[in-house]
């Protein structure tokens, strides 16, 4: 029996099919170990010992493919062919090792770039060792990355209240949509004229021609900048009369553009289909992998993560056999058309994205795939099929026209272009970011001499234009242009920079959020180095040197550690209040905008003689007065809106007034804490507070609303058989009813105001009948993230033991008090659990349950030989989430 080790279960099934009964295909899902989220998981001195951790779900997955190999002869690990496939066969490797299970089997590493019998019967017969530079490489990124991230982070949250996270791709990401913002901000639009007349031919075909000279100067696109200008010039051109001087036509050739890459994809795919770099790789990823047509599970693309342009000879072939019979031999160049790939580490390069078989059209699959997956492997099959047809031919004329009035002349120019052969663009024309407004346009017939009758002139006054902000498209390519990150990783690094709201996403185009740019002029400042374009890409050379075998990966991260955490360590003392100073200085364009007026940008419009500057507050960074305080005057951090309420005298940063209460005549306040905003009742020690649900935005909150949060929790009644009372409430996680210890979540947020009695009864007898049990009958203890530890960083979590609720993070398990609601459970209280538990008790010991971890090592070139000793190279680095 030979065992083969798959990334998804949907490639096993199809996988096996190909195979037969002599194999048993097994998916990893993905990446099986990590990094954890802690401090010491990578130790630099230790020679960059990594300890790796397995979580419940991958552990069971080894586990299985561990049984399998027992009593198996051969092993192969097939997963995906890059670096991150590379890595999750070598994590599977050293941890089979570590179970003592590979005595007498054969290793084998074998990669194809598609899901068909055919590449896969060709893989199977090519195997291969695990690339053991390609999987240094491949720890080198992931040490990097949590050095920056699990150093750097902690200074932000220590140095700058309410920051988030930082990295080593993701904050250099923020820089350039920071840095556009900042561009915007700091543009002056400027006035300019152009002026267009309308000419006729002496057969009487009209066409249009724009001013380009006057009295023998050239006239730039800014030249005439005020309309005084353009009317003295409109009066010489209704005077002048006209005549060619001159006209040029010229072929022009446009050749097709390249199969698709991993980042060319995401970026049309944005155009053309509205869709996310994430949401992209995902279809993309369901194609790769298969889809059911006709009673057969097939893959219709090759593997979707590469740099690489070029695609095999037969995939070649076919095209070129597609073009001829469907377009005709006049649409096939006389040889095929070869690509060269960018991708400075041909390791890195693999083949384009193509489909898997040219003549499965678009129309023939519309039955079988939904309307992504059928738009996206449209814009793959047509783009693959053009970049081998013939390029098109355009024809562009040039007319240049003199215009004389007197002792004056003036200079016009009038361009057309035609397509004389559409060539490629029959089936595909190339999206664009930014179009030009231009269109094409032909132009009637004209000799040198003729005479041109004018039919009118006009001058149209314009504005200079920002720059404009980024598209995740454009952000992508200038990302791939600076080398700063990996294709693979662009869709990934957007997803965190919204997730951590350093920006949003309107009409397509991506904002720098306040916080973000609090962040970003933080780095720029204090670490300007680890956020510059050139030294961030000058690393991804050197890592790609490390998957190409000419650079030690360890030599990388000493270079690399011995600086930063230099850098690091200037940051030790440094006082707050030197960073806002540096920060209000930095931001003072943004968040003290001169106005309208010219007056004092800074000038308080509380009291009269105040200054406003940036301050720091527990919950981030808000405007105040520097007379506070006397006066209290407040504004949120950015820049100011006129629209929104400020604050007043006794008032806070991040507090907004909605009205009083009714019965009590409390004042009932919207506020922004840590974790979200949050509805208030009165002031005092312990105030009642209600956290805003998801779906309930700040701006559209009423006193009704906010009265009803504050109402909760709800006694809906007492249970029939209990006698003790049933509760609704909205928690952490979303809207439940309770009864004693069994909460039930709801669907929505409405059912805890209008679920009745026998409808929570229902749900309560389901939940304790229907409840996962173990094989002693009591239910499994399954974990909920309560969220990440503020300081130490990893997850906290909350589980069911024997004797209640517990919270756990690395080993320190902390009881619930009774008087705690677990649904409502607040991470601030979960970490004052944890933390009162670990002043007071003795040394930590394993959680129950927790993930194992091990000290793993880097792969000796021989790595994938078997062997039940680990690897003699040193410590290993930890997966992404596939």
């Amino acid at each position: 029996m030979t065992v083969v080790v798959v990334e998804s279960p949907a490639k096993a099934k199809t996988i096996n099919k190909y195979l037969g009964s002599d194999y048993q295909v097994l998916a990893s899902f993905g990446h099986v170990r990590d990094l954890p989220a802690k401090d010491g998981s990578v130790d630099p001195e230790k020679g960059f010992e990594m300890l790796w951790e397995v979580d419940g779900k991958s552990e069971k997955r080894l586990q299985d493919i561990a049984k399998a190999v027992r009593g198996a002869n051969k092993l192969v690990l097939a997963t995906d062919p890059d670096r991150e496939g590379e890595a999750i066969s070598w994590h599977v490797l050293e941890v089979l090792k570590q179970k003592r299970v590979l005595k007498d089997v054969k290793i084998e590493r074998v990669v194809f770039n598609a899901i068909t019998k055919q590449a896969v019967t060709e893989a199977m017969a090519q195997p291969r060792e695990i690339d053991a530079p390609l999987v240094e490489a491949y720890l080198a990124r992931r040490a990097l990355d949590y050095l920056v991230g699990f150093t750097l982070s902690p200074v932000l949250w220590r140095k700058l209240p309410g920051a988030r996270s930082a990295g080593r791709v993701q904050s250099v990401a923020l820089r350039l949509v920071c840095q556009r913002e900042a561009e915007i901000e700091a543009f002056v639009a400027q006035e300019y004229w152009s002026l267009l007349t309308k000419l006729a031919t002496p057969r009487g075909e009209a066409f249009e021609a724009r001013l380009v000279g006057v009295d023998g100067k050239k006239l730039g696109r800014l030249d005439v900048k005020t309309g005084v200008e353009a009317r003295d010039l409109e009066g010489l051109l209704k005077a002048a009369k006209y005549r060619v001087a001159a006209v040029e036509a010229k072929p022009v050739r446009r050749n097709p553009a390249p199969p698709f890459t991993t980042s060319t994809l995401q970026q049309e795919a944005s155009r053309k289909l509205g869709l996310s770099p994430a949401r992209t790789m995902q279809i993309a990823q369901r194609l790769y992998e298969g889809i059911d047509v006709g009673g057969e599970t097939v893959g219709l693309i090759t593997y979707m993560r590469t740099d690489g342009v070029q695609i095999a000879g037969e995939a070649v072939a076919a095209a070129r056999r597609l073009i001829s019979s469907d377009y005709g031999a006049g649409y096939l160049p006389d040889v095929p058309r070869a690509y060269k790939t960018k991708a400075k580490n041909a390791q890195e390069a693999h083949e384009a994205i193509r489909p898997t078989d040219m003549f499965r059209k678009p129309r023939d699959l519309k039955a079988h795939l939904d309307r992504e997956q059928a738009d996206l492997y449209d814009l793959i099959w047509t783009r693959t099929v053009a970049s081998q047809m013939e390029s098109a031919v355009l024809e562009r004329t040039t007319v240049d026209i003199i215009a004389g009035s007197g002792p004056r002349t003036a200079d016009l120019r009038a361009v057309g272009t035609v397509v004389t052969f559409d060539g490629f663009l029959k089936l595909y024309q190339e999206g664009e970011d930014d179009p030009e407004s231009e269109e094409d346009k032909r132009l009637p017939a004209m000799s040198a001499s003729d005479n041109l009758v004018l039919l009118g002139a006009n001058g149209s006054q314009h504005f200079t234009e920002p720059p404009p902000r980024f598209s995740e498209a454009s952000l992508v390519k200038r990302m791939e242009e600076l080398g700063i990150g990996r294709p693979s990783t662009y869709a990934a690094t957007l997803a965190v920079l919204r997730e951590r709201e350093y920006v949003k996403i309107d009409k397509k185009r991506l904002y720098a959020e306040d916080k973000g740019r609090l962040v970003t002029t933080f780095l720029e400042r204090y670490f300007e180095r680890y956020v510059e374009y050139n030294f961030t890409a000058g690393l991804e050379e050197q890592l790609d040197q490390v998957s190409a075998g000419e650079l030690d990966w360890k030599t990388l991260l000493e270079a690399f550690w011995k600086d930063f955490n230099a850098n690091i360590a200037a940051t030790k003392d440094l006082k707050i209040g030197d960073v806002i100073s540096a920060i209000d200085e930095a931001l003072a364009p943004h968040v003290f905008p001169t106005p309208a007026d010219g007056g004092d940008p800074r000038k308080c419009p509380s009291c009269a003689d105040g200054k406003l500057s940036l301050r720091l507050g527990k919950f981030g960074a808000f405007v105040g007065c520097s007379n506070y305080p006397e006066c209290k005057y407040t504004r949120p951090f950015g820049a100011p809106n006129p629209d929104a309420p400020q604050g007043e005298a006794g008032s806070e940063p991040g507090v907004r007034k909605i009205g009083p209460d009714p019965e009590s005549g409390e004042m009932v306040t919207l506020r922004d804490g840590r974790f979200g905003p949050y509805v208030q009742l009165g002031e005092g020690e312990k105030p009642k507070r209600a956290t805003l649900p998801k779906g309930v935005a700040p701006s559209e909150l009423d006193l009704t609303t906010a009265l009803k949060l504050l109402s909760l929790p709800r006694t809906i009644g007492k249970h029939p058989e209990s006698g003790q009372p049933i509760l609704a409430n909205i928690g952490r996680f979303g809207p439940y009813i309770q009864h004693e210890k069994t909460y039930v979540n709801l669907p929505n947020v409405q059912d805890v105001y209008e679920v009745g009695i026998n409808r929570a009864v229902d749900l309560i007898a389901e939940k304790i009948a229907g409840g996962p049990r173990s094989r002693f009958g009591r239910g499994a203890a399954a974990a909920t993230i309560v969220g990440d530890h503020p300081t130490l960083g990893g997850a906290i979590e909350l589980r069911d033991g024997k004797y209640g609720a517990y919270v756990s993070h690395s080993g320190i398990n902390a009881t619930l008090p009774k008087t705690t609601d677990k649904a409502a459970l607040t991470l601030d209280e979960a970490v004052k659990l944890i933390e009162a538990k670990r002043a007071s008790g003795p040394a930590p010991k394993p959680a129950r349950g927790a993930p194992k971890r091990a000290a793993a090592k880097a792969p000796a070139k021989s790595a994938a030989k078997s062997s039940a000793k680990p690897s003699a190279k040193a410590a290993a680095k930890a997966p992404k989430s596939r």
